[in-house]
């Protein structure tokens, strides 16, 4: 796997012939199979392809430790303790889903986990034990009804994690791209991935643009919280992942339930970016939602109070915040004592400090914040799109284990078991695909090659202020609709500005144009997603449909890219996910 100068990529552009504007790539790897993240499910995707002989490229947007699993907080669920069953694991996921899980993916996840979490522990994890044992101590979180959360460092279970994978692949000797986003998915002929472009930013270990070749590319991209003002996800959390599959002419859904987390530290109306989260291991331990009068008003509104599932828990904070006219709630620990402070949540007392409140003294004020994407880029159980040759796993993953609502810690888990599968299945698979045999017919010629114009860096904070006012916690046929014409508005702008008659300048390719540019295109999905949901479910919220609507809603969304642009929405007739394309009545929106 020589870097070698190429000027041009092998294998034609994806099935909608959209990609971004940017350079021809100028310089190539070669691999069986490329990896694009290092969070928990690239890092446990590329240890087992390379463990299985195959050639594993891993492509990363920043170092190998700097994405979204270093974040988590809470820890990683299971059916570890005694007593538990994935039986029990399963039920709890299925509530918090809303009627909208897949079942038969969530019965994978929750008894194949046990086993992966202690196959995690013995590539280098180290999960804290209970006082004068071995064994693995358990907390709870929202939504479970037992203790089985694992978590390491008190409060710092993601960092541990990401530590663990990311010394095991330096051991292994994988090759790495750091500093790099990836662009587009390459195909061949016969529209299966054959690899990816990507652009190394500065500090990588090449120059520009350049492309790996690989007839397996497995997309474990991460979220998209940043297309929100205020979200809990790094800044590298831009949906990169899902606006290439989309492009790539592959299957996307549930992008309207992104769960916003009830308890991240209120910074005041103006703040923006990542913000500090209060782990829900917290309110786990004990702690308990307050008003300003100091009043629990979770009490009697489910049977968890504070740890009925996120959606529930954000939707009361947004409540009582309207009733009293304020923009936040509290979270009270004063009684867990400065010792429990410093020993079980050191990373988040240390964040509040930073900003000026003291957990162990005073509340702490909360307010839900963009969190997770319950959707993604459709999978099967082995981590296949509908794009041959393309996998996904993680967060940029809709695997249906999730539905309309995440489960507290099931994300990591997630991500573990289905990097597991996917590297399972390519290595069930011919390390490189032989020569198709001579087609009865011609091979249909590819799509035309169609470039996204892009759009200026500084619009990202405007799709974010957009998104945040209308397609947030609280949304109505109203907010969707101004945030959809909005979002169209800089949809044209960008158009024309791209025009070869334009009066301006278009935006030069870079990455902060390709970021705002893929966020723009999540968004719009995510809007045109959520004005077709007309009922409220899991941690999607509309105040003109109140209700959870069965008969007519208890099903997905399936999108899809046409080569215009333009979205088709399709829906399956059941919660459970078809296994090829083609099932629903159609309806067609234009991004």
């Amino acid at each position: 796997m020589t870097a070698k100068g190429t000027g041009t990529a092998s294998g034609s552009l994806p099935g909608t012939g959209i990609r971004l504007t940017a350079p021809a790539p100028g310089w190539s790897l070669e691999a069986d199979v490329v990896v694009v993240g290092s969070g928990v499910a690239g890092l446990t995707a590329a240890l087992r392809c390379a463990a299985a002989g195959r050639r594993t490229v891993v492509v990363t947007k920043a170092r190998l430790d700097d994405g979204s699993t270093r974040w988590a907080q809470g820890g990683i669920a299971a059916a570890l303790g005694e007593g538990d069953t994935p039986e029990q694991h399963l039920a709890d996921t299925l509530v918090a889903g809303a009627g909208l899980c897949d079942e038969e993916a969530v019965r994978a996840l929750v008894t194949e986990g046990p086993e992966a979490v202690h196959r995690l522990i013995r590539t280098g994890a180290r999960f804290d034990t209970a006082p004068d044992s071995e064994e693995i101590a358990l907390t709870r979180e929202g939504g479970h009804h037992r203790r089985r959360i694992a978590h390491a460092g008190g409060d710092a279970t993601g960092a541990e994690i990401s530590r663990a994978l990311v010394e095991a692949v330096r051991a292994a000797g994988l090759r790495t791209v750091e500093n790099a986003l990836v662009l587009d998915l390459l195909t061949d002929a016969e529209g299966r991935a054959s690899g990816v472009t990507l652009h190394v930013m500065g500090e990588g270990q090449h120059d520009g643009v350049g492309a790996v070749h690989a007839p397996a590319v497995v997309l474990a991209t991460g979220g998209m919280g940043q297309v929100f003002s205020a979200t809990t996800n790094p800044p590298v959390s831009t949906g990169d992942g899902v606006a290439l599959a989309l492009r790539a002419g592959a299957e996307v859904s549930d992008l309207e339930f992104v769960q916003f987390h009830p308890t991240v530290l209120y910074l005041g109306p103006e703040a923006e970016g990542q913000q500090p989260l209060i782990s829900e291991a917290v309110r786990g331990e004990g702690a308990h939602l307050v008003d300003a009068d100091g009043t629990r008003f979770m009490v009697g509104q489910h049977e968890l109070a504070e740890l009925a599932p996120r959606d529930i828990v954000a939707k009361a904070i947004m409540r009582r915040a309207h009733e009293q006219g304020v923009e936040h709630m509290y979270l009270d620990g004063r009684h867990f004592g400065a010792q429990m402070w410093e020993t079980r949540f050191p990373t988040i007392l240390a964040a509040c400090r930073s900003h000026g409140i003291d957990p162990v003294s005073e509340p702490i004020p909360v307010a839900p914040a963009a969190h997770y994407a319950s959707g993604g880029v459709r999978t099967d159980l082995r981590g296949r799109t509908t794009v041959p040759g393309l996998y996904a796993c993680g967060e940029v993953a809709c695997t249906g284990v999730h539905g309309a609502n995440r489960l507290a810690s099931n994300s990591l888990l997630e991500g573990l078991v289905f990097a597991e599968r996917i590297a399972a299945d390519l290595a069930d698979a011919p390390a490189t695909r032989p020569a198709p045999a001579p087609a009865a017919h011609p091979a249909p010629a590819p799509a035309p090659r169609t470039t996204l114009p892009l759009l200026a860096p500084e619009t990202r904070g405007a799709v974010q202020r957009i998104m945040t006012a209308g397609a947030g916690v609280l949304r109505s046929a109203e907010s969707l609709a101004q945030a959809s014409a909005a979002l169209d508005r800089l949809h044209r702008e960008a158009a024309e500005t791209s025009a070869p008659t334009a009066a301006h300048k278009a935006p030069e390719p870079g990455v902060e144009a390709w970021e705002a540019t893929n966020l723009l295109c999540v968004a719009r999905v995510l809007v045109a997603a959520a004005q077709r949901r007309t009922e409220t479910r899991g941690c999607h919220w509309r105040e003109d449909h109140p209700e959870r609507d069965d008969a007519s809603w208890q099903r997905h969304f399936r999108i899809t890219l046409d080569a215009d642009r333009a979205l088709d929405l399709r829906t399956t007739r059941t919660a459970g996910f078809p296994p090829t394309a083609g099932d629903g009545p159609r309806a067609t929106a234009t991004p």
